[in-house]
């Protein structure tokens, strides 16, 4: 195992609400990130993933706990910052300033001198497929240019740890790809990177490990592979049915099956050889004459594997 760079120990946040209400954002968070990893950060909305990021990013004050990004404690603000860059969804990019005078300003606010700026700041334009529009505004840019140039930007002072906040919400699907071939050349290249997405494919695809957080808690932490192995069948049902009733329920339990959830009006079945399941599903719903609205058959995913230890209804 290569040496973590991000740790983080027993981190607690509780805000406090209107009058003596109070909620526990965070309860005890623990984790390590290795050196040189692309490590996802996932949870649904309210799970206290936005906490966690803004403790290790100095935006909020934990309770208590500890944590240390390559050596420093995250308590020693101006220090800490040096080693990191975050990229956040909402674009903050000065449209007053063309895309090189956004990433020179940026290097100059972190003490990078004059020559290694002004040659940083030409290598990555050219990398990330901007040179030619390094002389323009960026009120002219599209949404994935936007995108590049912000990601660029945090690189001109060569952090540590990169913390790319959803950065390809958004972005059309030719975009987001790209920035998913950049993001992966990055890591290659020995750039740790913190990445929280809504998109389960792309933590599949980016990341080398994940973590699920929900209710403040860390739920699992693994490789993306191994997470699906938490899914036990090798085939998933799932289906939606004009109405769940027990006799219906009850005749799914008879099948052959692993494990049946019903969660926000879906149907769940798991079990190991699914392919003729998928008719038999069927022929018990029109034998109680429900209208089946839809039905497929698939593998675990990561999808899966988040839903199945979050749950499938939606958060505030």
């Amino acid at each position: 195992m290569k040496k973590p760079i991000i740790e983080v120990k027993n981190i607690e946040k509780t805000y406090r609400l209107r009058g003596r209400r109070y909620i526990e954002a965070v309860g005890g968070v623990s984790f390590e990130v290795e050196e040189g990893e692309t490590f996802g950060f996932l949870g649904p909305n309210g799970a206290g993933k936005t906490t966690t990021i803004g403790v290790l990013t100095t935006r909020v004050k934990a309770d208590s706990g500890t944590a240390f990004i390559d050596g420093t404690d995250i308590k020693k603000k101006v220090e800490l910052k040096r080693k990191i860059a975050v990229v956040p969804q909402m674009l903050t990019l000065d449209r007053s300033l063309t895309a090189r005078e956004n990433l020179l300003f940026h290097a100059k606010y972190f003490g990078v001198k004059k020559e290694e700026r002004e040659k940083q700041a030409d290598d990555l334009l050219e990398w990330f497929g901007l040179k030619d529009r390094s002389d323009d505004f960026v009120r002219s840019f599209s949404g994935g240019m936007s995108q590049r140039l912000m990601i660029a930007r945090a690189l001109m002072h060569k952090p540590k740890v990169l913390f790319l906040d959803e950065a390809t919400t958004g972005l059309d699907p030719q975009s987001r790809r790209l920035l998913w071939d950049k993001i992966r050349d990055l890591n290659k290249n020995g750039q740790t990177i913190f990445l929280t997405t809504h998109y389960m494919e792309e933590a599949d695809v980016l990341c080398n490990r994940v973590a699920i957080i929900d209710k403040g808690k860390v739920l699992a932490i693994d490789k993306p592979a191994k997470l699906k192995k938490m899914i036990p069948s090798l085939n998933i049902i799932e289906a939606e049915v004009s109405e769940y009733k027990k006799e219906f329920v009850t005749d799914l339990k008879k099948l052959n099956i692993d494990d049946l959830r019903i969660d926000d009006g879906k149907l769940s079945l798991s079990a190991q050889d699914g392919k003729p399941l998928v008719q038999q599903v069927v022929n018990i719903a029109t034998k109680y004459d429900l209208e089946v609205r839809s039905i497929q058959l698939h593998t675990p995913t990561l999808e899966d594997v988040f839903i199945h230890l979050t749950g499938r209804g939606l958060r505030n």
